[in-house]
């Protein structure tokens, strides 16, 4: 099959060779002249994901036209808050395209979830969105992986497991959209604050009992906006959350670390300047969303405050103690 994948960064790759192991064509487009000239000249996105190179039959443009002509699946792996603007571009070539999207997270001002966005833009039934545990270096290296897959269509659902599906890489399916995109939103915010925890240097227990607290925090969100609680013992859900709570590798924990730890405010602002915290701009969302919906989140309340409005950190052994 053809798969066009829409985005270059770490992620977007690891995707890339993943449906390449099962003898896809592959073509790469990005908006970014710069990316795509790197990519076809080297073969490699060094800052995205280092010592990693990609085949040589991959295929790289930055022309959204030629990207999808003649492609079965479009693969959309850009950051959320860019998921309006790429729709908008390749809305022209869209027609009866197999879509996975494999962004995380809430559009601010419209609380929009990813797959709500792609809908209303590219007006399609043939959708799906993956998450699970799954950091971009391990897709790449072919470590062995299990991911969730949400789709209403059946169709989408036989043709994108046959795409991607392999010895090492396990996909269980689901039609709770919501509930799936719901875990993968929530597991960077938890992730930055597991981190805020490392940095205070609390026990193994401490964090355990932070963990539990927020898996149930989480299902309740899930069972209170319409999806199956179920879902958060899923790849997406507890899989993504003990990944990405536990990992330094994830950018939303090693922050979060930063906070916990006492970090100056200089500090944060440059590691936001260089790194993709997906979990902050999430939580504004989140946040948002909770309020519009009028649902009572405290934790998600607590994270805010720490983030934006300057709360200490310290002060999660008490809410977490005292919290119902």
């Amino acid at each position: 099959m053809n798969i066009t994948i829409l985005g270059a960064g770490a992620y977007a790759l690891g995707l890339a060779l993943r449906f390449n192991k099962n003898t896809n064509k592959i073509i790469i487009w990005s908006k970014v002249k710069e990316e795509i000239g790197v990519l076809s000249k080297t073969k490699m996105n060094e800052r995205a994901l280092p010592g990693v190179k990609m085949p040589n039959n991959f295929i790289y443009t930055t022309n959204a036209e030629k990207a999808i002509e003649g492609s079965d699946i479009i693969v959309i792996a850009v950051a959320t808050k860019f998921i309006s603007s790429v729709c908008d571009e390749v809305k022209p070539y869209i027609k009866d395209k197999h879509i996975v999207i494999a962004s995380k997270g809430i559009e601010q001002d419209t609380y929009n979830f990813a797959s709500n966005i792609v809908r209303s833009k590219l007006n399609t039934k043939r959708l799906c969105t993956i998450s699970g545990p799954s950091f971009a270096k391990d897709m790449a290296l072919d470590e062995l992986i299990g991911l969730s897959l949400a789709t209403t269509n059946n169709k989408t659902k036989e043709v994108v497991v046959k795409a991607f599906s392999s010895d090492t890489l396990k996909v269980r399916t689901t039609k709770d959209f919501l509930g799936v995109e719901l875990c993968g939103t929530l597991k960077n915010i938890i992730a930055i604050t597991s981190g805020m925890l490392d940095g205070m240097k609390v026990s193994e227990s401490t964090k355990a009992m932070f963990l539990t607290e927020s898996l149930n925090d989480a299902r309740k969100l899930i069972r209170k906006l319409g999806g199956n609680e179920k879902t958060i013992l899923s790849y997406a859900g507890f899989g993504d959350i003990l990944l990405t709570c536990t990992s330094e590798n994830s950018r939303n924990y090693s922050f979060g670390k930063l906070i916990g730890s006492g970090a100056p405010k200089k500090e944060l602002d440059e590691y936001l300047k260089n790194n993709t915290v997906e979990g902050v701009y999430t939580l504004e969302s989140v946040y948002g969303l909770i309020k519009s919906k009028r649902v009572s989140m405290p934790f998600i309340d607590f994270v805010y405050d720490v983030v934006f409005e300057h709360r200490k950190s310290s002060d999660i052994l008490s809410f977490l103690k005292e919290k119902e």
